[in-house]
């Protein structure tokens, strides 16, 4: 198995601070991650820097990770850890091992009529197809959630 990295980018005109709440708070990301699996959600101490957090489905199957980098308005950057099973972690096995580590990061940068929010992604090439349809259509709704 080998990882990919995926970078996408979108231009949202709306404020850095709204584009930040569109993101990560619990509501907005329940919409824009219900692209990628109906119903998903993250258990997080208030996205802190440092901090575990949980991306769960609703059957509570998902993975957890660490926030590596979290500076307000500017970067968000994830290093993916493990699997979560029935809301249970599960034990680093060979399998989990080929990906653990993997990053997800999040940028805005700012322009003269509006804001880049920037991504780039860890995928294995099993999910390469999928994320690369589905992320765009994500950022959308993060973007359809700043007007």
């Amino acid at each position: 198995m080998k990882i990919n990295r995926l970078q996408f980018s979108i231009d949202i005109k709306a404020e850095k601070t709204k584009i930040w709440n569109a993101l990560w708070s619990d509501s907005f990301y329940r919409d824009w991650a219900s692209v990628f699996f109906e119903g998903s959600y993250a258990l997080t101490d208030n996205w802190k820097e440092g901090s575990k957090v949980v991306f769960l489905s609703p059957d509570q199957s998902g993975i957890y990770s660490i926030i590596e980098t979290h500076i307000p308005n500017k970067i968000m950057m994830f290093k993916h850890i493990g699997n979560v099973v029935k809301g249970k972690e599960q034990p680093i096995d060979d399998e989990t091992k080929a990906w653990s580590g993997a990053t997800e990061i999040y940028t805005l940068t700012e322009g003269t009529d509006s804001n880049t929010l920037h991504v780039k992604i860890d995928v294995l090439d099993e999910h390469l197809d999928f994320m690369t349809i589905t992320f765009p259509k994500a950022l959308e709704k993060v973007k359809n959630n700043c007007s």
